[in-house]
């Protein structure tokens, strides 16, 4: 049987849960740390290059894996592996309401993610979600080739992955700008989720711009079963 649903990608690091957890500057701290120990480097130097590589590739291991011959695995072991998530994060009932008013027989969600594998399920679990979602892409660690979002092929690797072959199927939420703004490059409908107090981008980079997921209501009513 043909499944002819459009596909809704959800982003999962600070547009699951809130950047207030502050997740990423403690994931901010490790890859830092990584950097001294691994490269031999001062605090200063080891961020600059971090920051450095960030600009460059979306995320810093890939920096380290095509400059400095460095196992990817391993580095996700001493960094997103490492962080205390059980510490910060618990089930979240307003995200679950949220994702149990999706009518799937409409729309497919699915995770879309720039972590690895173990990290991005880890997340979804310690949110009480994991079992609100059909699939999750996510960049692979352990390939020859790092794919990771704002890339064009990692668009088109999580629409295979999701079966769906049209951008116009495609609808994503992400709090990351250059991502929502790849996303709508590509032809997908993008969410780009700015939390109060976060600076917005001067000018818009996608269709929709949101405060909190809740929002994703009033601006996909076709989606859900109840306003």
């Amino acid at each position: 049987m043909t499944d002819n649903r459009k596909v809704f990608f959800f982003d999962i690091d600070n547009c699951l849960y809130s950047k207030s957890k502050k997740v990423h500057e403690l994931m901010g701290d490790l890859i830092d740390k990584y950097f001294q120990t691994h490269l031999s480097l001062s605090q200063e130097d080891a961020n600059e290059l971090h920051m450095r590589y960030y600009k460059d590739y979306g995320l810093a291991i890939e920096g380290l894996v095509r400059h400095h011959k460095v196992d990817a695995l391993e580095y996700n072991e001493k960094v997103d592996d490492a962080l205390p998530l059980e510490e910060i994060m618990s089930p979240d009932a307003k995200l679950r309401k949220l994702l149990e008013d999706l009518d799937t027989s409409k729309v497919k969600p699915w995770l879309f993610t720039n972590a690895y594998v173990n990290h991005g399920k880890r997340v979804v679990k310690l949110l009480g979600v994991d079992d609100m979602f059909e699939g999750i892409t996510y960049c692979d660690y352990s390939a020859a080739r790092f794919l990771c979002k704002p890339a064009p092929d990692m668009f088109k690797k999580a629409m295979a992955e999701a079966g769906v072959t049209s951008a116009d199927d495609c609808y994503f939420v992400d709090d990351s700008a250059i991502n929502a703004a790849g996303a709508t490059k590509l032809g997908w409908t993008a969410a780009h989720l700015v939390e109060p107090g976060v600076t917005a981008p001067p000018t818009r980079v996608s269709k929709y711009q949101i405060n909190n997921l809740e929002e994703l209501r009033r601006i996909f009513p076709q989606f859900f079963k109840s306003s």
